[in-house]
């Protein structure tokens, strides 16, 4: 019973963020997240997203499936409560996809971008876009509880077709309770 009651209404199977920067001086931007999760136990109704971040943030929230219903705020985090408009059972599987805008949260010379683990995670992927004419000029992933830090090669950085240059990140089977952030000095 022990290792069940730890393990929470769901597990993650995929996990993917990306943080587009719109403009040269990192004034607007735009998240998109796509959350595959599996549920664990039986009638499950609400899912919980979660952000924090400089600037004005969760601008024109966007989600489905389900219909966000409460954003409250504790600590440096804003959560956002998202009432799934149907009863989950065990084993069923949903992908959330998930979007907002932010205005005026990257205007310093060096930025991160990041995700903490708080459920069962098997894939995460971060990815930041920068615009055209201001790539990154160094990145780095950081693990905030492991006190870990390392720079990125070049495999993780392309050059889109549009001229727009992105940051890739991959971990398989991230520690749970990890906080991971994509570091970039531009």
């Amino acid at each position: 019973m022990q290792g069940v009651a730890n393990e929470g209404n769901y597990e993650v199977l995929e996990y993917q963020t990306t943080l587009e920067l719109h403009d040269d001086k990192g004034k607007k931007a735009s998240v998109k997240k796509c959350e595959k999760v599996r549920y664990l136990q039986n009638n499950v109704i609400a899912y919980q997203d979660q952000a924090w971040g400089d600037g004005n943030t969760l601008m024109n929230y966007r989600c489905n499936p389900g219909k966000p219903v409460d954003f409250y705020r504790s600590g440096y985090k804003t959560y956002v409560l998202i009432s799934l408009r149907e009863v989950k059972h065990k084993g069923d599987i949903d992908e959330f996809k998930i979007e907002w805008g932010i205005h005026g949260g990257f205007l310093k010379q060096s930025g991160f971008w990041g995700t903490e683990i708080n459920h069962q995670t098997k894939e995460i992927s971060i990815m930041v876009i920068f615009p055209r004419n201001r790539p990154p000029a160094r990145t780095w992933i950081t693990e905030q509880d492991f006190q870990k830090t390392r720079y990125l090669d070049v495999n993780a950085r392309r050059k889109l077709p549009d001229g727009r240059w992105s940051v890739t990140w991959k971990r398989l089977n991230p520690r749970l309770y990890e906080q991971y952030v994509l570091n970039w000095e531009w």
